[in-house]
């Protein structure tokens, strides 16, 4: 895992974003899309669910970029986990993946992921999105 301080115009109110993907290149690629829209955001890299696991427990992040197949598991099971867990489940989570597949969409849907992306799609106003509802929600408890 690596942390590393990004320079932009900050859009949001994201502090630390933890990537998990075992692509290198597709690291670079969200980092370089963090990169233009977000400025002192500290992105951490995970490429295996044992790294971002050990991360998370460390340091809770404020958003989670995920892929799915991961060399030690599967994201969309890792996803679940994260919501089954009291204060986990309120960190924003985005799937970005090469084949999303209806199983991911289940998966994502039980665990309240904010957006499942196909990697050729993805951009900055998925980011803005998920991050959206965590800004605008009221203090204290919400009512139905």
């Amino acid at each position: 895992m690596r942390g590393q301080r990004q320079t932009s115009a900050r859009t949001t109110q994201a502090d630390t974003c933890l990537v998990i993907e075992d692509s290198s290149f597709d690291r670079e690629k969200f980092r370089r899309i963090l990169n233009k829209s977000f400025s002192d955001i500290t992105v951490f890299m995970a490429s295996t669910l044992a790294e971002a696991r050990e991360h998370v427990s460390a340091c809770r992040p404020d958003l989670i970029l995920l892929d799915n197949s991961l060399p030690d598991g599967n994201g969309a099971n890792y996803a679940v986990e994260l919501s089954e867990d009291d204060t986990l489940r309120k960190i924003p989570v985005i799937m970005v993946s090469d084949f999303p597949t209806p199983f991911m969409y289940q998966k994502a849907a039980i665990a309240g992921v904010c957006h499942v992306v196909d990697k050729s799609d993805f951009g900055a106003r998925f980011i803005h999105d998920a991050l959206r509802p965590a800004k605008k929600a009221p203090p204290g408890p919400r009512t139905k």
